[in-house]
């Protein structure tokens, strides 16, 4: 039992030696390390611009962590030398002089005045440098947005010198967004780098794989500097892509054309009621879309000053009191001025067009020549993609808004006793004013939804149109073509009219240009209403029986 335990205390005592060994070997070489990071750091304020880059090179070699702060702390000129002895500092301003920490440990190292440091200071060219730099060292942060950050900061500037910690940071990532572009990148450097045929070929594949612009302009660079015998596998690559992003080109066209499509119906839709039901020519409905949108900015001036927490929500606030406002613009006009002009269009047009300037005029100087900011919400900023699709929230959510809008129309006009007055009037006056039914009433009614609805049109094109006195003109004749081209009247066909006319401008546009595109449009609807001069979607009415 002894000579057991005098073993057992033996072999104890050999393994605290062989502890207390590697412990001392071990702490020389921890303070070696941290005095070795240190004199990196000091290096910093030693010599001019050119050694200066030297040092953020071997301190970014490192690929410590701390090393981030310390650069950006250069480059926001925080970063000081110590005169005395010629220590590198962090400084923070303290009334006349400064705090001192240690950039490594963040140590308290007192104060100093400003005549004690020296500013370390960076040019231009080494202010890039450290940017290319830190976006590197962030590759392997964990949080997923520096990552991204840092993948599309090594794509761009694809520098060979990078391609070890982008494979050891592929090695670890999970994310698919910020792999995918790592893949991109390492490819890119590879194209770059003396590797063989087979591994630039596979790199080549993986660039073409990605079939977006980016991959064009990369493969488009690479091929005058690839070996000859891969200039083909490059050139095969281009013409896929090309023919990959024609076919997007026409599919973002036919999104740009259902963005302008909804904003068309939109700004048609009040008129197909005024212009088809009633047979108004309204000259001022653009001006009703210009009272919505500066109610629009009004709420949100007294959501500022009264509410401001509110105002993430100050569209949807200010789609009734748009409603309401131009509403009750459009009742005040059908009974001071429409209601003693039925049955004479062209003094209707005059009176109209005169309105129009006289609000327009109004609207100058109760708020000035000058646009007026109206804030976009932060669920309508920003953009997305969709396969090769650029689609921005804010005209999404306007196509959406012009749909509701749409199939609320419908309901009211369909499941109300003022639509059902509304169509009845539309197909004889004269039986529905015997039946009971007060003519003047609906058409002040229908004169007031039509104005509604145009007052709607003003808050959604605040968030794509400068909110102006002259933001109506810009919609007044594509909104008639619209309704004469898709039926006098009918709200299908003023759905059908729009999306057809706003995809026809947008597939023009990039051929014929803006302003001839436009051209060609109205020149095919004047034939086309030579042909049917109802439109697509006949209805009968006044206007019609007219």
């Amino acid at each position: 039992m002894g000579e057991e335990a005098t073993t057992m205390a033996t072999r104890l005592f050999r393994l605290i030696a062989f502890l207390l060994a590697v412990l001392l070997v071990a702490l020389p070489q921890a303070s070696f390390a941290a005095d070795a990071t240190a004199a990196q750091v000091d290096a910093l304020g030693q010599g001019g611009f050119p050694e200066r880059e030297a040092a953020v090179a071997t301190l970014a070699a490192t690929g410590d962590p701390k090393v981030v702060p310390i650069l950006e702390a250069l480059v926001d000129g925080t970063l000081y030398l110590r005169k005395s002895d010629s220590k590198v500092v962090l400084t923070t301003k303290a009334g006349g002089g400064f705090t001192l920490k240690d950039p490594l440990t963040g140590g308290d190292l007192g104060t100093a005045s400003s005549s004690d440091i020296d500013k370390i200071k960076v040019n231009n060219g080494l202010r890039g440098r450290i940017s290319t730099l830190v976006g590197q060292m962030t590759l392997l942060s964990t949080d997923r947005t520096t990552r991204l950050s840092a993948a599309q900061s090594v794509l761009k500037t694809a520098d060979p010198a990078t391609l070890e910690l982008l494979k050891k940071a592929l090695a670890t990532e999970a994310d698919p967004q910020i792999r995918s572009v790592m893949e991109l990148a390492e490819a890119v450097i590879v194209l770059k780098t003396d590797a063989g045929a087979d591994e630039k070929r596979a790199a080549i594949a993986l660039v073409t794989s990605h079939g977006d612009r980016e991959a064009l302009t990369v493969l488009t660079g690479a091929l005058a500097s690839v070996p000859d015998e891969l200039k083909s596998d490059v050139q095969a690559g281009i013409d896929s892509i090309d023919r990959q992003l024609q076919l997007w080109d026409v599919a973002q066209n036919l999104v740009y054309g259902l963005s302008l499509g909804s904003v068309l119906l939109l700004a048609a839709i009040g008129l197909a009621i005024t212009f088809g039901v009633m047979g108004v020519i309204n000259m001022a409905h653009g001006e009703m879309v210009m009272l919505g949108a500066y109610t629009t900015y009004v709420v949100q001036q007294l959501l500022t000053a009264f509410a401001p927490a509110a105002m993430e929500w100050s569209l949807i606030i200010a789609i009734p009191a748009a409603f309401l406002v131009s509403g009750l613009v459009g009742v005040a006009i059908e009974r001071g001025i429409i209601r003693w002009l039925y049955g004479r269009p062209l003094e209707t047009l005059l009176a109209t067009w005169g309105l129009s300037l006289v609000l327009q005029q109004a609207v100058r100087s109760i708020f000035g020549p000058t646009n007026r900011p109206v804030t976009i919400p932060s669920w309508m900023s920003g953009q997305f993609s969709l396969g090769g699709l650029d689609i921005t929230w804010n005209r999404l959510w306007i196509f959406v808004f012009a749909l509701a809008v749409f199939f609320a129309l419908q309901l009211v006009l369909n499941r109300t006793p003022l639509g059902l007055q509304m169509r009845a009037v539309t197909q004889n006056r004269r039986m529905a004013s015997a039946m009971g039914i007060r003519t003047p009433f609906v058409d002040a009614m229908t004169f007031g939804l039509g104005s509604g609805v145009a007052g709607l049109a003003g808050v959604a094109l605040t968030q794509i149109d400068n909110v102006s006195p002259n933001l109506g003109q810009g919609y007044i004749i594509d909104s008639f073509m619209v309704v004469v081209f898709g039926g006098v009247g009918n709200l299908w066909g003023t759905l059908i009219g729009a999306l057809s006319i706003g995809m026809a401008n947008k597939f023009l546009e990039p051929y014929a240009g803006a302003v001839l595109g436009k051209i060609i449009i109205l020149v095919l609807i004047i034939l086309f209403i030579q042909r049917r001069p109802r439109g697509l979607f006949a209805l009968k009415g006044r206007a019609v029986e007219q």
